[in-house]
């Protein structure tokens, strides 16, 4: 029977049922995580909630509360300290798992030695798709979804809406960073989330430098996940979290410049 080797040093049988440690950050999201929590519980071996402002938590439900608010890549790595499975899931609190959507992810990447993440079919509240199979960032594309150009170019390209909606697992250079399921060893490989990136970017560059490290990156339809994903930085202009996604682009072009030559 083959074996993998997991983060730990231990072999596991690829038919055995690999362990899963869901770490669920929220900064004020304590309403959200009233319909989550459940679900996760439902379908992970571990749970960490992470609070990272007051009134994150509805009451009842235990969490480690920061002293003060950390960045959310630095959150997922404290998080995946705290346990020990062979996969960590990085939950958004306003993602919900469908009945079987973990398992399904659990076992593709159980089967697949070198798949580092896996992302669910995401899709809004009403049931419509949500695009977060994605290609990695372009100069000009970049600059439209930042700008109001965004308002009316629709770049189909970057979110694969000129193609049909995949029935079976394939590739994908990165997903959207609500509901992913990593490999451990993956995390240990590339030293977890940058932890320089406040909020938005990080789930891009750790997908990035997993390609760059040989890690694949599968998006697999058969795990279904709602995902509320409020997008506030393509509703309002010029707020705080707009600043946050600018310096998390900047960021990421200081670290891999060569993706300037992609226009």
């Amino acid at each position: 029977m083959g074996r993998e080797r997991t983060a730990h040093g231990r072999r596991v049988p690829l038919g055995a049922r690999v362990r899963v440690a869901a770490v669920v950050v929220s900064h004020g999201h304590a309403r959200e995580l009233e319909q989550s929590l459940p679900a996760l519980r439902e379908q992970a071996d571990e749970l960490v909630v992470i609070a990272n402002a007051p009134g994150s938590v509805p009451p009842g439900v235990e969490a480690l509360h920061n002293e003060r608010p950390l960045g959310y890549g630095a959150n997922l790595n404290k998080g995946a300290a705290l346990t020990s499975a062979e996969l960590v899931l990085a939950a958004n609190p306003d993602a919900v798992p469908e009945p079987g959507a973990v398992d399904a992810l659990r076992a593709f990447v159980a089967a697949h030695p070198r798949c580092g993440v896996a992302g669910p079919r995401m899709v809004f509240p009403d049931g419509s798709p949500q695009p977060s199979r994605r290609r990695f960032p372009t100069v000009i594309g970049t600059i439209v979804r930042r700008t109001p150009l965004r308002r009316v170019v629709r770049q189909r390209r970057h979110y694969h809406l000129d193609e049909d909606q995949p029935v079976e697992p394939v590739e994908a250079d990165w997903m959207l960073g609500g509901f992913l399921l990593l490999r451990r060893s993956m995390l240990d490989d590339l030293g977890g989330f940058d932890e320089g990136f406040r909020l938005y970017g990080e789930d891009i560059d750790l997908q990035y430098r997993a390609q760059r490290s040989g890690w694949e990156r599968w998006y697999v339809p058969q795990a279904v996940v709602r995902h509320e994903h409020q997008a506030e930085t393509d509703k309002r202009w010029l707020t705080r979290r707009t600043l946050w996604h600018w310096a998390g682009i900047l960021r990421f072009v200081r670290k891999h410049p060569e993706r300037l030559k992609a226009l």
